[in-house]
């Protein structure tokens, strides 16, 4: 695909020659479309987007040379979109609020055409998990020419970098926390049951499952009674980057701040940080930790909190 390592973000488009065919875009819920299609359009990649109406930013339409919203559940029509505007190459952004599908009126909430009740109901899958359902729309498409990549192809400065990415480290104490939760939530992944788990003196007090991470971490706030706990947020080991690439961001952390959460450790290089600067800032103002590992810590060897009581850093 030399079109797609030709054309990253900060190198825009000079020559109208070798401008690519439009990228489709799947765009849900959160921030996440929005900046690929930002992304995109700062290299002058035009962009075909299809929106899920109800969860994703009408904002969105700004950044998109063509922008349609799906109000039904239409395979049909994804195609048909994306054919007539050239795309062969797509990609998905953005949370899907799954939950809809076991709403006792979900099949006139999302009015399927027969492709989608076909693929649904006869393709052959092991489960409906996230990671059985996503291939198989991927196979879908791709059965139609129409080629998934991921979304940090487009942009992949979003990835978090290594480090204690705040003013206050992480304590002894939520070192060992951290240490603690990073296998469990690996296993929960693997299980492809979700992405996070809430620790507070190395007991569970929640784990994300199809309700997300932030309701995930409200319920660990009213069990801890707001008395502080250890989020751990990690790829699956058999993570496909096309899609549910883990994601925190500024609205993690409002979430994290409310429910009395103190850390929030997640896995660099394999987790998306979206609003970097406003997320840290946040952060630094509740004195919440925000640390990115590729290794899981030694919890014999991790370091005694720095600073003051509450292992304030100096800037």
């Amino acid at each position: 695909m030399p079109l797609l390592r030709l054309l990253r973000p900060g190198r825009p488009v000079a020559d109208s020659r070798l401008t690519p065919p439009p990228l489709g875009l799947l765009a849900c819920a959160g921030r996440l479309p929005i900046m690929v299609a930002q992304a995109a359009q700062q290299t002058g990649w035009p962009v075909v987007c299809i929106a899920a109406a109800g969860m994703a930013d009408p904002e969105l339409r700004r950044y998109c040379d063509q922008f349609h919203w799906l109000r039904r559940s239409s395979l049909g029509f994804i195609v048909r979109i994306f054919r007539r505007a050239g795309v062969r190459y797509w990609t998905m952004a953005g949370k899907f609020h799954k939950h809809l599908l076991f709403h006792p009126w979900r099949w006139l909430y999302f009015l399927p055409d027969w492709r989608f009740v076909r693929f649904y109901f006869f393709r052959k899958r092991p489960a409906n998990n996230d990671d059985s359902l996503l291939l198989g729309l991927i196979a879908e498409l791709r059965s139609e020419g129409l080629e998934c990549m991921s979304p940090l192809e487009v942009c992949p400065e979003l990835l978090a970098p290594e480090g204690v990415l705040t003013r206050r480290a992480p304590t002894a104490a939520e070192w060992r926390d951290i240490a603690y939760g990073w296998h469990l939530a690996r296993e929960m992944g693997r299980l492809d049951v979700g992405q996070s788990v809430m620790v507070r003196e190395r007991a569970v007090l929640a784990v994300e499952a199809i309700e997300g991470t932030d309701q995930a971490i409200e319920r660990a706030g009213r069990l801890a009674g707001q008395r502080g706990f250890v989020v751990v947020k990690v790829a699956k080991p058999q993570q496909d980057l096309r899609f549910d690439v883990p994601t925190v961001g500024l609205h993690t952390i409002q979430t994290l701040a409310r429910a009395g959460g103190r850390v929030l450790a997640i896995e660099a290089g394999r987790t998306i940080l979206l609003d970097k600067e406003a997320a840290i800032s946040l952060a630094n103002d509740r004195r919440i930790s925000i640390v990115a590992l590729r290794q899981p810590p030694d919890p014999e060897a991790t370091p005694a909190a720095v600073g003051d009581d509450f292992g304030l850093l100096d800037d």
